[in-house]
């Protein structure tokens, strides 16, 4: 018997369907993925599952026993528990304090907070996770992603008077965590198996889904496939039916840099944590930033885009000061951020406002009022040129899925036909379809003379796009290699500082 099951399931939206009869069934002491294009589904699923959306039809039940989900207090009596990539947390309370949201302190005297008891109840969750290493008073915001993400799983250790065993809900999980967090967390999924627990496990990272699952659902226009055992399961398989094609194309034939203009002159460049950073970049070259941990890659962008204390950077030969975000975008460069709802995306406003603001300078007229159908029709070109899939230019990207607010930065970023682009993780959190409508345009505008700068920790994605890979190790750049004849295995011990044979 499942622990929780789903059937006809549909849910849709103006008349358009985002969910048509879909089923899912996950059992005690299971991970069962769940996969799907941006705009599968995934989403609208596990919103109805936390009682923030209703459906439009439903049979869902919870150890056999048919279920209602109208509220998010009803997920939560029924023991579901939803853990995203944008976690939930008050960074500046400590890891106790955190664990306890929700939940009442443990009191004495007086009604005043009994603080040994709480520590140590905290400490007592965080063991049943076989973790010993996170001090209950330490701030939250000090620890990386990674034991975060362990500290929201804990909390549902807690006592809470759920009335049936866990139901995991785990939604991109490692889109932000290094290798060593993803190990972590893959060790803790293995003992909440072990206790029983049910783990749906949503994610692009399809070389992750076959490891650590044990049947995967494909869910495509809003409709499931029958599950597949992991063991039978292979990542061709999984991108046919997700998308209707056997594969998404061949990496890209990489230029010999050495015969291309230099587009981007760096030297001596300090600042955010970096130190003495030299390099160029050259027209219609693709570079790729790559490091482990706290390498620096990220960093290195936001210097570019005006964070520098000191160091010279030319741009097409002619020497110039960064030394804001607006003035980066003005001498041709542009950027899309790591972090696209934090850093990247005014989420409540619409397309329109999203893609041109960098650009209002040329957009207005006099000098002050902004040319709205000029506005309007730059958002419908690049909405075409970057395949987005939208209702038309004025619906909010807060509406979007992932992959296609992502499209939305990087419409933003080429509207103003840069002559450098710095891109930090440019597909997490998108799909196989999305990822490949990105790569394509990468080529594309490196066909086109533009040079590009991606810091990734996709080694697999460096690989395929880059002619070369600066390595970058305790923020220094460590060396500047070839990509061509790399394997993903090689790139990794030239990050940790090795050498290749």
């Amino acid at each position: 018997m499942s622990l929780l099951s789903i059937m006809r399931l549909s849910k849709a939206y103006g008349g358009v369907a985002a969910l048509r009869d879909a089923s899912l069934e996950v059992d005690a002491g299971e991970v069962h993925a769940l996969v799907g294009e941006n705009g599968a589904g995934k989403s609208t699923l596990i919103k109805i599952l936390a009682g923030a959306v209703k459906a439009d039809a439903s049979e869902i039940a919870v150890n056999g026993l048919p279920v209602s989900i109208a509220s998010t207090r009803d997920a939560h009596r029924l023991g579901l528990r939803f853990l995203h990539q944008e976690l939930n947390v008050l960074p500046r309370l400590s890891v106790a304090e955190n664990l306890f949201l929700g939940h009442s302190y443990p009191t004495r005297f007086a009604g005043l907070i009994d603080w040994p008891a709480l520590h140590e109840r905290a400490r007592g969750a965080l063991a049943k996770l076989g973790v010993a290493d996170i001090a209950p008073g330490t701030i939250l915001g000090r620890l990386p992603t990674g034991d975060q993400m362990i500290v929201k799983i804990a909390s549902t250790f807690l006592e809470d008077g759920s009335e049936s065993g866990r139901i995991f809900v785990m939604d991109e999980p490692t889109a932000a965590l290094s290798s060593k967090e993803v190990e972590r967390l893959f060790r803790i999924m293995g003992e909440l198996k072990r206790a029983g627990g049910a783990i749906i496990y949503v994610s692009h990272r399809l070389d992750e889904v076959l490891r650590i699952s044990d049947r995967i659902t494909v869910l495509r226009d809003g409709a499931s496939e029958p599950p597949v055992p992991t063991s039978r399961a292979t990542r061709a398989l999984l991108i046919k039916r997700m998308t209707g094609r056997a594969g998404l194309g061949a990496a890209a034939t990489a230029r010999n840099p050495s015969r291309l203009l230099v587009a981007l002159t760096v030297q001596g460049l300090t600042g955010n944590g970096l130190s003495d950073i030299s390099f160029e970049a050259r027209e219609g070259e693709i570079l790729g930033v790559a490091g482990v941990g706290e390498a620096g890659g990220d960093r290195l962008l936001k210097c570019l885009m005006g964070g520098a204390r000191r160091g010279d950077i030319s741009i097409a030969g002619r020497r110039t000061r960064l030394r804001s975000p607006w003035e980066a975008w003005r001498q041709g460069l542009a950027y899309v951020p790591g972090e696209r709802r934090s850093e990247g995306l005014f989420l409540s406003q619409d397309i329109v406002r999203n893609v041109t603001l960098p650009h209002l300078g040329r957009l207005a007229r006099l000098r002050a009022l902004v040319n709205r159908p000029a506005e309007l029709a730059q958002t419908a070109t690049v909405a075409r040129r970057v395949r987005l899939r939208a209702t038309g230019p004025r619906q909010k990207v807060w509406r979007l899925s992932g992959g296609n607010q992502q499209k939305v930065m990087f419409g933003r970023a080429v509207a103003g036909a840069p002559r450098v682009l710095l891109l930090d993780e440019p597909t997490r959190g998108v799909d196989i379809a999305a990822k490949f409508d990105i790569h394509a345009l990468l080529r594309e505008m490196a066909d086109a003379g533009a040079a590009i700068l991606i810091a990734s920790s996709d080694h697999e994605e460096l690989l395929a796009l880059c002619s070369r890979i600066m390595i970058l190790k305790d923020r220094r750049i460590s060396r500047i290699v070839p990509a061509r004849g790399l394997t993903p295995a090689e790139l990794l011990a030239l990050c940790y500082g090795g050498v290749t044979e």
